[in-house]
């Protein structure tokens, strides 16, 4: 058994409840011990929704366990179709309850409910939670769709658009931009699922002529029998970025049998002219590492290097069943791929790789912090901060123009913060000196405050091995490195003990980082 502070996913039902927080007119009973219900403050707390998710539980205590716990299991269920009447009866069991072996599934539908029932099987201990979201979405429109005659079916073209989810990492405005670049070619959106479909709108899933899927993880399932059964194609490129936008639009008209061509040249973004920008040259060639789920992963991957001028220094996801197409990205950015859900992993990744800025999830944003790097969060897992206020999209051209934000600007950041160090024993900026554009500047500086002892080395996390080969910093040394500018500081430091490396320093000096400084010059 391994113990962990942090979790990529949570198990497959999560997945299950953030797909039937998502839909209207369902509700799903979960057989789970008390202590499961924490899931409900990941929808009211994190994502901020209004209403808790249609979930009742079964809530057995330690002391029911030698009584009938189906019988437990029959009452919720009923009890549930009572009180909230709903179209649909999802049932299942959490990661706890799956032990106990009381097939929710078979039980209810043993019941006689009036309303169809269907049954979730989702194995906790080899599953995870986009998988049971994905497992639980095609579930649901397995037994909610059907075939529609040509009498019953509406003038096209026509779309569905799959994937928008409770719990989805900025869904809620991807949803809006892509939407609008659907209706701008003249396509109707016949339904959007999960998000806000009911039980109605999914029995008509078929009267669309292909499937518009924003993400594989939750709709892919899905998508693939839609296409089975109704002939229903898909598109495949997610419209991250300016130019996985365009592509969109043009797979889109391919779909739809339309012309883009004044859809395309009206769309356009200011991150493409701004990557170009005198400024923006201060970050080409920069290293970054990225990891997140496969989607966000890949297409953060293809953005950073053909429209920022960044380069991929490593490329990985937690995505175990999107693996082929993360590693065939980290191929064609000539790196290699890491597929974990070991957060440590990653960790040891980033240290060894020492990138210039971090593309991850709210965990990399820590593991950067503590080593000192830049870092934007592209990717769920979902924290509160994913949920702004404000629109922020990560796809289409306003996507575009946020993913330059958000990318960027930690960078340029932290050339302010290294400009105010450069300078904060000037006698111009002591908190003493008045402004100098009011004649300020005459005031005597304060004393400077004494040298520390040592300084704390800002050396990132090594592996055992990795450690075991790296030079260690003396304080003044590690001082004297502080000194260089924030952007060129991680490529002075793996020189500096590389050079080191080679001929056996053990203990890098002031010395020692002026000969690497030379030698490198040459």
């Amino acid at each position: 058994m391994q113990l962990t502070l942090w979790t990529y996913e949570g198990p497959p039902h999560v997945g299950a409840m953030r797909v039937a927080t998502a839909l209207r007119d369902v509700h799903y009973v979960l057989h789970a011990p008390q202590g499961d219900t924490y899931a409900d403050l990941l929808f009211t707390m994190i994502e901020r929704r209004e209403q808790r998710p249609p979930v009742t539980y079964t809530t057995f205590q330690a002391r029911d366990l030698g009584g009938d716990t189906a019988a437990l299991f029959q009452t919720a269920a009923r009890e549930a179709v009572r009180r909230f009447a709903p179209k649909a009866l999802l049932v299942g069991a959490s990661c706890t309850a799956e032990l106990i072996q009381d097939d929710p599934g078979g039980l209810a539908q043993a019941m006689g409910l009036p309303v169809p029932v269907i049954p979730l099987e989702l194995p906790s201990y080899q599953r995870k939670e986009n998988w049971g979201a994905a497992e639980t979405f095609y579930r649901v429109v397995r037994a909610l769709a059907r075939p529609l005659t040509p009498a019953e079916r509406s003038p096209g073209p026509r779309c569905n658009i799959l994937g928008p989810c409770a719990l989805g990492f900025r869904h809620r405005d991807d949803l809006v931009e892509v939407r609008r670049l659907i209706e701008a070619l003249g396509i109707t959106v016949n339904l959007v699922a999960p998000e806000r479909a009911g039980v109605d709108d999914l029995a008509r899933i078929a009267d669309a002529d292909f499937n518009v899927v924003l993400y594989p993880e939750i709709a892919g399932t899905a998508a693939a029998w839609l296409q089975r059964s109704f002939g229903q194609p898909a598109t495949r490129t997610v419209p991250i970025g300016h130019g996985a936008t365009l592509d969109f639009i043009d797979e889109l008209a391919t779909l739809a049998g339309v012309d883009a061509s004044a859809v395309r040249a009206e769309t356009t973004s200011r991150a493409r002219w701004y990557a170009r920008s005198v400024d923006a040259n201060y970050l080409h060639r920069k290293r970054v590492f990225i990891f997140g789920d496969a989607t966000h992963a890949v297409a953060a991957a293809r953005v950073a290097a053909h429209e920022m001028g960044f380069e991929v220094a490593g490329i990985g996801t937690y995505s175990r069943e999107f693996a082929r197409e993360v590693r065939a990205a980290a191929e064609a950015h000539g790196c290699e791929a890491l597929i974990t859900d070991d957060y440590l992993e990653v960790e040891a990744r980033i240290a060894a790789l020492q990138p210039d800025l971090v593309l991850g999830t709210q965990m990399e944003r820590h593991i950067a912090k503590r080593l000192r790097v830049p870092c934007a969060v592209i990717s769920a897992p979902v924290h509160v901060q994913d949920f702004p206020a404000r629109y922020a999209p990560q796809m289409g051209m306003e996507g575009a123009n946020v993913l330059f934000d958000t990318w960027v600007h930690p960078l340029m950041m932290g050339l302010e913060e290294h400009l105010i160090g450069m300078f904060r024993e000037d006698h111009e900026f002591h908190p003493d000196a008045a402004p100098s554009h009011l004649g300020g500047g005459a005031s005597p500086a304060p004393a400077a405050p004494a040298a520390p002892e040592a300084v704390s080395p800002v050396a990132p996390v090594a592996t055992a091995a990795e450690a075991a080969n790296t030079p260690h910093w003396g304080a003044e040394a590690e001082r004297e490195l502080r000194k260089v500018p924030f952007f060129v500081r991680p490529k002075a430091r793996r020189n500096t003990e590389l050079y080191a490396r080679e001929r056996g320093i053990a203990t890098i000096t002031l010395e020692t980082l002026y000969d690497a400084k030379a030698h490198f010059a040459r």
